[in-house]
């Protein structure tokens, strides 16, 4: 299989060969890993029991797949990434928002992918053949991992396709035998000690619902358009690709999510996930448990990293996307031996996702606004101006960015940073929502009707202060089947 060459330039028609079917694997398969697991056992560190764990994670991801999920049509339209794709809104330039919020969304994922699975891998080594389980280990379980996982982000997105494909299978198994070999030692309440970690129950179950069940989709909310731009609108309607992605994101999502919470409660684990759940593994299910930490975390870890080395292949179009790749992959790894050196795991985490969802929630918001407005025409063409290192084009707006949508992310990032509560930040507005921690729906109000009130009225071709482009056949086949 050869190395995928292309970066962010736009897919032409005849490349465009996945469907629907192929964006479930991918989103199902590369999240049935360790990395996606461990956001289960947040609610149950938090202090909640088994009900409360559950309904919070279902609530989150039921709330966060609803504003995702519609960001997989815009690069159905434009055969490029999202973050590219934004400029449509924020201008060739502005963009870059898209890639920097992108980068780190997958740059925090990759490494808390790396760094659990390393974990795992480390302890069930140890306690399988009886190797040393101290810093060595550990480093040499990263090093193994990260290595792998650039293996798989390098060649692309037709590798990782076959790959998630025999995850969704064999993840599926593993995790089903997983649940049969802790189901004995399960309890419906949070382990003894460990008391609300926000005092009392809702402020608790909020901040599940936001670090737990809504932080997975917005790690989403620039990835999908790397998977949809290879999805034709002449072969599948706009529907049946929505349809595929909440499927996807849902099932890919919550199964893990909702098995990281049942095994943290037979574990006993608070403060920590790994280890417990290596020493409370049945001794039969210890190999099975070290498959899927490695099999699964390359898988997660391979696509955020092909979807880094996208983003910074448009942040510096000249690095290449396999350069790029693996310049990422370093700085990922390079965060994994911090994390596991530096930080604490909980408190890591959790203000990551909070911190993160807080300056996505408004980019998101903005960019589908701005497709339902142009109605999903683009000019394709001059979306790939700042990749060409050119100027111009009906996206240019005011030096390749557009103000009024920058200044309504910015403004509504802002306000979601003033409002967030984290173990390491609390934001001065916090107050005003007695404490709990409503960054999210703050951000994405804020930058929503900021953009609302300031955006240029829209010109009879339909575009937001530019002229909209004349759709092709593919996107006038694509919104009869809408």
């Amino acid at each position: 299989m050869p190395i995928e060459e292309r970066g962010v330039g736009t897919v032409p028609e005849a490349e465009r060969t996945s469907g629907p079917r192929d964006l479930v694997a991918i989103l199902l398969g590369s999240n049935l890993c360790l990395g996606v697991i461990v956001f289960g056992w947040l609610p149950v560190s938090f202090g909640l029991g088994l009900r409360d764990a559950v309904t919070s994670v279902v609530a989150g991801t039921v709330a966060g797949v609803a504003v995702t999920a519609p960001l997989a049509l815009v690069s159905l339209r434009t055969a490029t990434n999202l973050s590219t794709s934004s400029g449509a809104f924020f201008g060739v330039r502005g963009r870059l928002i898209g890639s920097v919020v992108g980068l780190l969304l997958s740059l925090g994922y990759t490494a808390l992918t790396l760094w659990i699975g390393g974990d795992v891998m480390a302890g069930t080594l140890a306690r399988a053949l009886g190797l040393p389980s101290g810093d060595a280990s550990h480093a040499l379980a990263y090093g193994l991992l990260a290595a792998l996982t650039v293996v798989g982000a390098v060649f692309g997105y037709r590798l990782l396709l076959r790959m998630s494909r025999i995850l969704c299978v064999g993840m599926t198994v593993l995790l089903a035998l997983g649940l049969a070999a802790y189901a004995p030692d399960l309890t419906t309440a949070a382990p003894a000690h460990t008391p609300y970690v926000l005092g009392s129950f809702w402020p608790t179950w909020i901040l599940s619902a936001v670090a737990a069940g809504l932080s997975g989709p917005i790690a989403f909310i620039t990835l999908l358009g790397d998977y949809t731009r290879y999805i034709s609108p002449v072969r599948h309607s706009p529907r049946a690709v929505l349809a595929a992605t909440c499927l996807g994101l849902f099932a890919g999502l919550l199964i893990p999510q909702l098995f990281g919470t049942v095994t943290a409660l037979a574990a006993r684990a608070s403060a920590d996930y790994a280890g417990p759940l290596v020493e409370a593994a049945p001794a039969w299910y210890v190999l099975p448990l070290l498959l899927a930490a490695t099999a699964g975390s390359v898988g997660n870890a391979g696509l955020m990293l092909y979807s880094m080395g996208l983003d910074l292949d448009a942040i510096v179009p000249r690095a290449g996307r396999t350069a790029a790749t693996v310049i990422v992959a370093v700085v990922a790894t390079a965060f994994v031996f911090l994390g596991h050196f530096a930080w604490d795991a909980r408190s890591a985490m959790t203000s990551f996702v909070l911190l993160l969802t807080a300056i996505g929630t408004p980019w998101a918001v903005i960019t589908l606004m701005g497709h339902l407005r142009c109605r999903g025409r683009y000019d394709a063409d001059a979306l790939q101006v700042y990749n060409r290192r050119a100027r111009g084009g009906v996206y240019w707006f005011r030096a390749g960015w557009e103000p009024r949508a920058t200044a309504a992310w910015a403004l509504g990032a802002a306000v979601g940073l003033l409002a967030v509560s984290t173990p390491f930040h609390e934001g001065p507005l916090i107050g005003l929502t007695a404490g709990v921690d409503c960054s999210f729906v703050l951000s994405g109000l804020v930058g929503g009707l900021t953009y609302g009130v300031l955006r240029p009225r829209r010109n009879r071709n339909g575009a937001d202060g530019a002229p909209g482009a004349a759709p092709s056949r593919a996107e006038r086949a694509a919104a009869g089947a809408s």
